[in-house]
C-alpha cells in the first residue's frame, strides 16, 4: 500500500511539474520581448539612440529598437535559459514543497497546515528552487543585456555561457544575485495576507469591478496556498464570485509585486556583471547604496510597469491548468485564481 502511494505522489509530483513547464515555455515564449526590454530597463536605463531619444511609445520604440538593431532574435534573447529552467523550477518546487507540507503538518484527522506553516513550505520551496536554477538566469540576463557593452565577447549560446562563466568567475559568477533573489521570496509573504484582506472585504461589499484591467492569474507556486485556504472554505466559495476573486487575486499580485520590486533591479544589475566587463557593483549592499545614490527611488523601479504589463497576458497560459496537473474547465480555471 505504502508503495502505491509513494508511485501515486510521483505521479502526481510529475504531473505538477510538467503541466507548470508547459505553461510556462508559453507564457514566456509570448511575452519574451516583454521581458527583454525589461531586463534592459533595470540593468542600463532608457536605450540611448544616435538620433535621440525613443518618440512615443517607450514599449513600442524599444522594441522598433531592437529589431532594427539585432533583428527578430534579439527580441527573444534568453528564452532558451528560461525554457530550460521551467522543467528543474517545477519539479523542485512541487517535490519541496510535498516534503515541507508532510514534515510541517499539523496531527489533526484533517492533516490541514495552518497558514504559518503553508508559508513556510511555500518559502523553503521557493528558496531551493531559487538556488537551483540560478546560474540559468543569470545567462538569461546576460544574453538579454549582451551587445549593449562594447568589447565584451558575446557569448555564443547557453551552455557556452555556462562554460565561461564558470571558467572565467567560478561558483560566484552562476550564483551572482542570489542574496537579492531569496530576498523575493518574501514577495509571498505580502501577497496572501493582503489576499485574504481583500477577500473579506469583497465578502462583505459585494461584488464590483475594482481593477479588472488587471487581472492577474495566480502562479502554481501560489495556487496551492489558495486551494488550501480559500477553495476548501465552502462558505468562502458561495460569498465570492469568480469576478471577485480575480480582483482580490490581481490587486494583491500587483501590490507584491510593486513592494518587492527593488529586488529584482538589484538582481538583474548583479548578475548582468561579468568577468570582461566594468565591475560596477561589489555586492548587493553596494549595488544598492549606488543606485540610491545616483538614481534615487526611482531607480529600483526601472522596468516595474513593463513587469506588470507582461504578466496580464502570461497569466492566460496558466488558465487550463489545474493544481494537479489535468486541464480545467473555463469555470474551474475561474474559481482557481
Amino acid at each position: 500500500m505504502s508503495g502505491d502511494t509513494h508511485f501515486h505522489n510521483s505521479n502526481v509530483l510529475l504531473c505538477n511539474a510538467g503541466a507548470g513547464a508547459a505553461a510556462g515555455v508559453l507564457a514566456a515564449t509570448f511575452v519574451c520581448p516583454l521581458d527583454v526590454i525589461k531586463t534592459r530597463f533595470q540593468v542600463h536605463g532608457l536605450p540611448q539612440l544616435a538620433n535621440g531619444s525613443i518618440k512615443g511609445s517607450l514599449i513600442v520604440g524599444s522594441l522598433e529598437h531592437i529589431l532594427h538593431k539585432e533583428g527578430f532574435r534579439g527580441m527573444y534573447r534568453g528564452l532558451a535559459p528560461t525554457v530550460l529552467a521551467l522543467l528543474p523550477n517545477w519539479a523542485v518546487y512541487f517535490t519541496v514543497y510535498e516534503q515541507l507540507k508532510s514534515v510541517l503538518c499539523s496531527d489533526d484527522e484533517h492533516h490541514q497546515l495552518s497558514f504559518g506553516a503553508n508559508m513556510i513550505a511555500a518559502s523553503g520551496a521557493g528558496a531551493a528552487t531559487t538556488i537551483a536554477t540560478n546560474p540559468l538566469w543569470v545567462v538569461k540576463t546576460r544574453l538579454q543585456t549582451q551587445g549593449m557593452r562594447t568589447g565584451v565577447m558575446p557569448y555564443r549560446s547557453t551552455l557556452s555561457a555556462l562554460r565561461r562563466i564558470a571558467h572565467e568567475e567560478g561558483i560566484r559568477g552562476l550564483y551572482s544575485g542570489l542574496a537579492p533573489a531569496l530576498a523575493g521570496i518574501s514577495h509571498v509573504a505580502i501577497q496572501f495576507p493582503t489576499y485574504e484582506k481583500l477577500k473579506c472585504y469583497l465578502a462583505n461589499r459585494g461584488s464590483f469591478m475594482l481593477f479588472l484591467f488587471f487581472y492577474e492569474h495566480l502562479t502554481v507556486l501560489e495556487l496551492d496556498l489558495w486551494d488550501h485556504y480559500f477553495v476548501s472554505d465552502g462558505t468562502t466559495v458561495d460569498k465570492l464570485g469568480a469576478r471577485d476573486v480575480a480582483i482580490a487575486s490581481s490587486v494583491s499580485k500587483i501590490f507584491a509585486s510593486t513592494l518587492t520590486y527593488p529586488h529584482e533591479v538589484i538582481r538583474s544589475r548583479l548578475q548582468e556583471q561579468g568577468y570582461h566587463s566594468e565591475r560596477r557593483y561589489s555586492g548587493t549592499i553596494d549595488c544598492i547604496r549606488k543606485v540610491f545614490q545616483q538614481e534615487g527611488l526611482t531607480g529600483f523601479y526601472r522596468g516595474c510597469a513593463i513587469n506588470l504589463l507582461r504578466t496580464t497576458p502570461a497569466a492566460g497560459f496558466w488558465d487550463n491548468y489545474s493544481v494537479d496537473g489535468s486541464p480545467r474547465s473555463g469555470a474551474e480555471a475561474k474559481n482557481s485564481l
